[in-house]
């Protein structure tokens, strides 16, 4: 960000600009009034009304928050424009805030663009007792319908097949991998909230995949980072109104699933998570429960919710693991070899995971070094708290880092490179490791955890037994590029890989 790309938004009068610079002239003595109090975490000094902007990578805020934290430590202060913000880094910090101080960390923030996205109701963006409720419901009912249990593993390994299927028609030429990877990724949670998978050319299916990778991507951009400082600039921002034609899109698209649903119903067969919310819906109407959280907004919200996690996460993280697996083909021939000895060939089960220590490995290291949500969906404090000596007040935003975390050098033997052996002991065990937090924690962490690492091994490792992954033609591994894309979880950039089947 620079003060080109922002005088952009601005044309005040004269008259305009010399009453808003008395006014600012305040709230920067204020400001640094407060700071050299010592109450309150350090940070570099903030310019009037723009705060650190132009100090901030408004594309990739999290590089420059790193920095910053090498600077100011572990707990500093920044400013997005006039919104002061409290960020969190490192290992020990992050755990300490969001599990052991989970009450008062614990709450959301709801930006601008969450309000726009849910407007408070659902799971992601939601506080109080509606989220408390809602994200009750939502884990029994993932549990209920296979999250964590043989039901869920069934279906993983048959849209395994499907996947495969589609990989086997491009006959091992180069080809993009993130619409199929990310429509069988979708294809699992939709079958726990509707009840039913869909076709991968199902033209309906398509578009919703295709809004939701494509809302999570702008909801990164330095567009948007502006929006939820200036909100008054909404109208003015191309990527604002895209993400709001979206999100009313597939709003219309859910509506119209769940009325289907409500049509079919019946009570005492229960397809998917929106027949159980139906179902508790029409039980509380008929006893005359008063401010019912089952109502159609939280309903639409919470499907909203669910669809768009189980898509992007499990299916972004699959596409790094592939592309990795690419880059460094002797790391692929460890994981063949070893799924090869185990399986002798055949599927792989959730139970094998105990037998393919290094396999494990690589899918935690691909997690750990991935980093896809490096900056966890911003909290906010329920009230005033002391912090590692620090006072920070009820109402603060606060941005656990998890990219510090992740890359914590005082956690990690080799942070910044592709190293398995993070989660292997001398004798190739398997190991677990404390900084490993890529579902974040605490009150707030995924609720779909266990679904996504069972995803992600199983759909890992039956590619990894039927196809070989390597560069397009006329490229070397070393040109494949791990650089991420801009955006509010980390994709790879554009790329192809080719799958050569095995057989």
């Amino acid at each position: 960000m620079s003060a080109k790309d922002f005088v952009f938004f601005f044309s005040p009068s004269p008259t305009t600009m010399l009453g808003t610079a008395l006014v600012l002239l305040l709230v920067y003595f204020f400001s640094s009034h407060n700071q050299e109090c010592g109450k309150e975490p350090p940070g570099p000094r903030p310019l009037p009304l723009l705060g650190n902007i132009l100090q901030l990578d408004l594309h990739k805020p999290y590089n420059t928050l790193c920095k910053f934290s090498k600077k100011y430590g572990s707990v500093f202060t920044v400013y997005f424009g006039p919104k002061k913000v409290v960020v969190l880094a490192g290992y020990t910090t992050v755990k300490q805030a969001l599990i052991n101080q989970a009450e008062e960390f614990g709450e959301r923030e709801l930006t601008p663009a969450a309000m726009d996205i849910s407007q408070g109701h659902g799971i992601l963006f939601a506080n109080g007792d509606s989220w408390k409720e809602m994200r009750r419901f939502a884990l029994t009912n993932l549990r209920d319908f296979g999250m964590g249990k043989k039901a869920a593993e069934e279906k993983i390994i048959q849209e395994c097949q499907y996947l495969i299927q589609e990989f086997e028609k491009y006959e091992g030429k180069a080809f993009d991998t993130k619409r199929p990877v990310n429509y069988a990724s979708s294809n699992i949670i939709s079958s726990i909230v509707y009840g039913s998978r869909f076709e991968y050319n199902d033209p309906q299916f398509q578009a919703m995949v295709d809004r939701v990778s494509e809302t999570i991507r702008i909801m990164g951009t330095a567009a948007i980072q502006l929006y939820n400082v200036f909100p008054w600039l909404d109208n003015w921002v191309k990527s604002w109104r895209m993400m709001m034609k979206n999100i009313k899109m597939n709003i219309r698209e859910i509506r119209g699933l769940i009325r289907h649903l409500k049509e079919t119903l019946n009570p005492h067969m229960c397809r998917g998570i929106v027949d159980s919310f139906l179902i508790r819906k029409q039980k509380e109407e008929n006893s005359g429960v008063l401010d019912s959280h089952y109502h159609e907004e939280n309903l639409i919200f919470t499907v909203a919710n669910l669809f768009a996690a189980g898509t992007d996460t499990t299916g972004t993280t699959l596409r790094w693991g592939l592309l990795l697996m690419a880059k460094y083909p002797h790391i692929q021939d460890q994981v063949q070899e070893e799924l090869s000895r185990v399986t002798g060939g055949r599927q792989v089960g959730v139970e094998d995971r105990k037998n393919l220590p290094f396999t494990d490995a690589v899918i935690h290291e691909t997690q750990r070094h991935a980093n896809i949500a490096p900056i966890a969906i911003p909290h906010i404090t329920s009230q005033d708290v002391t912090f590692q000596g620090y006072f920070i007040k009820k109402g603060t935003p606060v941005y656990p880092l998890l990219m510090s975390v992740l890359n914590d050098e005082s956690e990690w033997e080799s942070p910044h490179s592709f190293n398995p052996a993070h989660f292997l002991d001398e004798n190739g065990k398997f190991v677990r490791r404390d900084a490993f937090m890529p579902f974040s924690a605490g009150r707030r962490a995924c609720l779909g955890e266990s679904l996504a690492r069972m995803e992600l091994f199983l759909f890992f490792t039956s590619l990894l037994q039927y196809f070989r992954f390597t560069p397009p033609p006329g490229m070397t591994e070393d040109e494949l590029d791990l650089t991420p894309a801009v955006g509010f979880t980390l994709n790879p950039t554009h790329h192809k890989l080719c799958a050569v089947t095995q057989f």
